[in-house]
């Protein structure tokens, strides 16, 4: 079973691969951490990558599809594979369908995770953490029980993510809309996509997200 996840950012695409993971024996490839890790050990990909990285540009696509068909070639992908973070573009997607379809494999769904623009801003920009014990608290969701105190620790120092703002969450958003969108017609031509609602609970989008793998195995 050879899944893609798609969504925003912040709509709990990497929460969700790791429940597949656990309950249908799949391996999650984040293509971010992939890219780290090339470059930590020095191999061909990641002398590549690093420089490019480096400078802060953009990984081409072609070197991006090579790491991915050397990691999914690894024993521990026998069962399948969940990618996350890539493809972000329709070309990106054509370069993967053609890796897949010249080494036998196939896509067997492709999930969006969707999500409303205005609730996952509020869900982001609200996010702050302990800058002591690192709690996770949400100035809506999930206050600190007094005021300014740190519930498990009792710190009174708290820190939000540089990229956990209003405009930035808004920036990123918008090149969803327009890099990544066009993926959800691309792949409802193959018959492949399925949509989730994924505003809900943790647990209840993970229902739902067993309910699309199964019903993409039927």
């Amino acid at each position: 079973m050879n899944l893609i996840l798609l969504g925003p950012p912040g709509a709990g695409k990497g929460t969700q691969a790791q429940r597949l993971e656990e309950s249908e024996g799949l391996v999650q490839l984040s293509t971010g951490d992939m890219l780290r890790a090339a470059v930590a050990s020095g191999s061909e990909i990641g002398r590549i990558a690093k420089p490019i990285m480096e400078a802060g540009n953009l990984v081409p696509d072609d070197v991006m599809v090579t790491m991915i068909e050397q990691r999914i070639d690894r024993s521990d992908c026998a069962n399948g594979f969940i990618l996350d973070g890539f493809p972000r573009t329709v070309a990106q997607a054509e370069s993967l369908d053609d890796m897949l379809r010249r080494t036998g494999r196939r896509l067997d769904a492709v999930i969006e995770m969707a999500v409303d623009d205005g609730i996952l801003i509020e869900r982001i920009s609200g996010r702050f953490a302990c800058a002591d014990c690192g709690a996770g608290y949400h100035r809506r969701f999930r206050p600190t029980a007094v005021e300014g105190v740190c519930d498990r620790c009792g710190g009174t120092e708290f820190r939000q993510r540089p990229d956990d703002n209003e405009e930035t969450v808004k920036t990123r958003l918008a090149a969803y809309h327009a890099q990544t969108e066009p993926l959800l017609p691309y792949y409802r031509e193959q018959g492949i996509l399925r949509s989730v609602d994924a505003m809900a609970g943790i647990d209840d989008v993970a229902a739902r997200m067993r309910e699309a793998v199964g019903a993409a195995r039927a």
